[in-house]
């Protein structure tokens, strides 16, 4: 398909979509939804100084309309110290200075809506920033008050209180408690946090904390979101008695890996999400909760969206596995029996704001846990050339299943990981807590490029930049790619156009036999779709060509993926 029918099929679908909250719809939209990361931070600049807004997110939704998503989710925007990127929320319901106002939050909202695209914020209710007013008032209050019930204070354990109440470490790297120092001076009680020292853990067994959520969801829908994206949505309740637990050093930092551990996955935690369901169930317009929930299974994740609690939860097993066609073959087949089996759509995601890009983590070659992040000095670098055909096809693979599919923003452009940046210029908290030994996330948060031969690419016009651009973003650019055949960016809008098209997010799977081993090949309807894990061409299906993620002429090549369309 040429750029221009592209275009053609893509236009069709700009007007606005019902089930809006501004427009008392319903529909269930996000069943089938592709929905947008933006990491506020890293996607546009309207001010020059170096760091993302809400403004420069408005001023490219019209390309985000014309990329064919359906929804955005966008990263914390709310005031904070900014020692986890936002991550460390100081007042849930403000907009911080560096991103804007809260007057520039809805005039994005009514901008988003107007093009039919639906809005998801993110909410942190695991833990706040230690600047909160709450977590200052703890300090300030004595040991075992109500101020400090709010929290996750606890006395150590020792002759003297001076070790702490168990051996529990932080997902960034180190202890995960910090000693405070009382009003008197001495050294007292000890506090949790499973990130940053500045990010003090809740205490959700707290009715005090339960209600100021249900306020804070409060605010954001009487705004006019249409969801929440829940961060650590598997954690918030940890174990009676704070058992002691040494995580596998091998698995990945929050706990996708592992089972039965003390602060992921506890069962209290369900009956939060069901009084949150309630609560959103209150307003019209059919509002959604995603879940961030690392569990070892698809099955384990279905438990979060059980037809009383949230409406997604992200689709972590198959984000983690690699591009091998059995391997792919059997998490898709448990997830389409896990989340329908509970009544939820399926997820798809490949990149977001904590892993490796796709176009490099597909071709890595030495096991890369998430949160480690990869480096000049980690074994098994890339491939560019490898990995952005990997990530093409999986894209196209993502694109053609059942339910609905998130997309980090920059992966229409290809960008890979960015693994040469400085050490004095990396701000990833995980960085400096394990003294360089883990690189972070800092690789997949760099500034996307807009313009080519832009100062900063089109980031912004000023040229600065919170983590460094590498030159290759110039090649890159979204302007360097839209209308050029071929271009990662032209197959993305290819592939949202025509899933649109044939309604496969709606669809169902049909696995189809005859193409061996290294294939993935099903049917979603009337589109057939063949995968090439493996290093041998295999032969095309029959039918019209309407979406490949390389060239297919004789054959499909291998690290490709083709959408045929049956006559």
């Amino acid at each position: 398909m040429t750029s221009a029918e592209t275009a053609e099929r893509t236009d069709a679908f700009l007007a606005p979509l019902p089930g809006h909250a501004t427009e008392g719809g319903a529909g269930e939209w996000w069943r089938t939804a592709v929905i947008y990361q933006i990491y506020p931070r890293s996607f546009a600049d309207a001010t020059g100084d170096g760091i993302g807004d809400l403004p420069g997110i408005t001023s490219h939704l019209d390309d985000l309309a014309h990329l064919g998503i359906d929804a955005i989710w966008l990263s914390p925007f709310q005031r904070s110290p900014q020692k986890d990127a936002g991550y460390d929320v100081s007042d849930y319901c403000d907009v911080d200075p560096l991103f804007g106002t809260l007057a520039d939050f809805d005039e994005m909202l009514a901008a988003a809506h107007g093009r039919g695209i639906r809005v998801i914020v993110d909410l942190v209710p695991n833990h706040s920033s230690d600047q909160h007013e709450w977590f200052q008032q703890a300090l300030a209050s004595a040991p075992h008050s109500a101020e400090r019930a709010r929290y996750m204070f606890r006395d150590g354990k020792g002759t003297h209180g001076e070790l702490p109440p168990n051996n529990w470490e932080s997902v960034f790297g180190g202890p995960a408690w910090t000693r405070v120092v009382e009003a008197g001076g001495e050294l007292g009680q000890w506090y949790l946090h499973l990130f940053d020292s500045s990010q003090p853990d809740f205490d959700w067994s707290n009715e005090e904390v339960r209600e100021e959520f249900r306020r804070i969801l409060r605010f954001w829908l009487d705004r006019g979101v249409d969801g929440f994206r829940v961060d650590v949505a598997h954690g918030l309740v940890k174990a009676e008695g704070l058992p002691d637990y040494i995580p596998d050093p091998e698995a990945g930092s929050m706990g996708g890996e592992e089972e039965h551990v003390p602060y992921w996955g506890q069962d209290a935690v369900h009956e939060v999400y069901r009084d949150w369901r309630r609560i959103l169930e209150e307003y019209a317009g059919d509002r959604a909760l995603a879940a961030e929930a690392w569990l070892p299974t698809a099955e384990r994740t279905a438990q979060w969206v059980r037809p009383d609690e949230m409406h997604q939860a992200f689709n972590f097993p198959y984000l983690s596995t690699e591009w091998n066609a059995a391997d792919l073959r059997e998490v898709i087949d448990v997830s389409l029996r896990a989340f329908p089996g509970v009544g939820a759509p399926s997820t798809w995601v490949l990149s977001n704001h904590d892993v490796v890009r796709h176009a490099s983590r597909l071709a890595l070659t030495a096991e890369n846990p998430q949160g480690h992040g990869i480096g000049p000095d980690s074994p098994g670098q890339p491939i560019p050339e490898v990995g952005l055909a990997r990530a093409r096809a999986a894209t196209a693979l993502m694109l053609a299943l059942p339910g609905s599919a998130y997309l980090y923003q920059g992966e229409e452009l290809g960008l890979p990981e960015v693994i040469d940046i400085p050490g004095d210029a990396r701000q990833d908290p995980t960085w400096f807590r394990t003294n360089g030994e883990r690189y972070g996330r800092d690789g997949c948060r760099v500034p996307i490029p807009w313009n080519a031969d832009a100062p900063a690419y089109g980031f912004n016009d000023s040229g600065a930049s919170w983590l460094p651009q590498p030159a290759e973003w110039a090649t890159l650019a979204r302007d360097a790619q839209t209308g050029v055949e071929g271009s990662t960016l032209e197959l993305y809008r290819t592939l949202l156009a025509e899933r649109r098209v044939h309604a496969l997010g709606a669809g169902s799977l049909e696995w189809i036999d005859g193409y061996g081993a290294e294939a993935i090949a099903f049917r979603n309807g009337n589109v057939t779709v063949v995968a090439n894990t493996g290093s041998t061409p295999i032969p095309l299906p029959s039918g019209i060509v309407i979406a490949a993620s390389g060239a297919v002429a004789d054959g499909i090549p291998a690290d490709t993926t083709v959408w045929v369309e049956t006559v």
